[in-house]
């Protein structure tokens, strides 16, 4: 009889490969099934606008909303596939490891060839979305009349982009993987730590003087307006820096508001597209629902769930960094690190790449839970907008916003719920008093 084996069927590298295969196949089959649905049903209702709608969109809205959205649709199928091509690429298929493998040759182990990898990975991938933005941007927004750019200012805002990423990325990333090699077993506690308060500091920083290098913000001019915004924010305890209105109408029709900033530096910024669009009531309306979002303390919830999700994430990448199938399950040969031995490198710029590469294919499956939450949120904000302000004019705020963002009346449910964060119109209108009313 032959010795008993107590060796596993499967070795933790295989196994690895498998389910990440497995798990990367089963999103895009998943994502491109719900896009389907999407255009199926879309198309489906094209031809007569809802019942409930019949009286405030036209059939040209509503048909236009349904072409934007089967556009938008089509071409995500593409994108989906070729993201998943990409993902393989890097992992299975050993464009990381080619990567990783060329910078050792050049510039040998050590902190200049893992910023190198970090860069190099971005800048490649970058390269590789630029076919997609150009055409999203310039054939299905120009189609439907939303862009407002043109080839020079979107050359020079992804010029902007990729020196301020630069900037401020390299520094952080440098001080992550020094505390990799540095801050012990427990550097992913540290690391947690100094990427969390980058987060809040740029919260800060970013509306102050990285917003201001795309766009223009001035004060908010109308005084009647002014006076109404101020007054809706003193009765709800909220206090901001100022009222901006941000020109984006130079790069979009596509209408738009929000809160910036944090603490003592937030500030409400107002799309001048926005302003164009809504009557005074309506924009006291909408930014109620923003407050609404302040009042139920989703802001904090929000950056609280971001803490905690960040700190296990950081947590696992540092377990998962110290076990060798992890890089060779996804493709890559780990560096040899050998202290004093010539040649030999460190493996966390591959770590982070790998984990950053592997996550989205994970948490792919949990998006339909954080949009059920995110939609609930809506709801809340709505509710609280129509106690402080009009609920008819945010009913009439919202349904002008549906047609000049031509978005479609009629989205496929399951597709709602696996995607959208907001909920759909016909759902959160029927909330709000008298919405549908002529």
């Amino acid at each position: 009889m032959p010795p008993s084996s107590t060796a596993p069927f499967l070795s933790p590298s295989t196994l690895t490969t498998l389910v990440f295969a497995a798990l990367l196949l089963a999103g895009l089959a998943l994502r491109l099934w719900l896009a389907t649905r999407q255009i199926r049903h879309v198309a489906q209702h094209r031809g007569a606008v809802p019942a409930a709608f019949a009286e405030r969109i036209t059939l040209a809205a509503h048909q236009k909303a349904a072409d934007y959205t089967i556009a938008k649709a089509r071409f995500g199928l593409l994108s989906m596939a070729l993201s998943t091509a990409v993902v393989l690429g890097w992992t299975l298929l050993g464009g990381l490891d080619a990567l990783n493998q060329q910078l050792l040759a050049w510039l040998g182990g050590g902190m200049p060839q893992q910023l190198a990898l970090l860069a190099g990975f971005a800048l490649i991938g970058g390269a590789l979305d630029l076919p997609a933005s150009l055409y999203q941007t310039f054939r299905i927004e120009q189609r439907f009349g939303f862009n407002q750019m043109t080839p020079r200012l979107w050359l020079t805002d992804l010029v902007k982009s990729t020196l301020i990423g630069a900037v401020i990325g390299l520094p952080i990333a440098a001080l992550i993987l020094w505390l990799m090699g540095a801050a012990g077993p427990l550097w992913w506690l540290w690391a947690w730590g100094v990427w969390m308060g980058f987060n809040l500091l740029l919260m800060v920083v970013f509306p102050v003087f990285i917003a201001p290098l795309f766009n223009k913000f001035q004060p908010l001019a109308d005084e009647a307006l002014k006076a109404r915004v101020t007054a809706l924010m003193q009765r709800c305890g909220f206090a901001a820096k100022g009222l901006f209105v941000m020109d984006g109408s130079r790069r979009s029709a596509h209408a738009n508001a929000y809160f910036t900033g944090f603490g003592a530096a937030k500030r409400v910024v107002f799309f001048d597209t926005l302003l164009r669009q809504l009557s005074p009531a309506e924009v006291e309306a909408v930014l109620a629902h923003e407050l609404g979002h302040f009042k139920h303390k989703h802001v904090t919830r929000r950056m609280l769930g971001m803490f905690a999700v960040s700190l296990a994430g950081f947590a696992l990448l540092g377990w998962l960094s110290t076990r060798g199938w992890f890089y060779t399950g996804l493709g890559v040969q780990p560096n040899l690190m050998i202290e004093g031995l010539p040649g030999s490198a460190p493996n966390d710029a591959l770590a982070l790449l790998l984990f950053l590469l592997a996550v989205p294919v994970l948490t792919l499956f949990a998006q339909p839970l954080m949009a059920q939450i995110s939609r609930h949120q809506e709801f809340q904000a709505d509710a609280y907008a129509v106690s402080q302000a009009s609920g008819t004019e945010l009913a009439s705020a919202l349904l002008k916003l549906y047609q000049d963002n031509a978005s479609t009346l009629t989205p496929d449910p399951l597709y709602v719920k696996f995607y959208y964060s907001h909920p759909p119109a016909t759902e959160r209108l029927a909330r709000l008093p008298v919405a549908m009313q002529p």
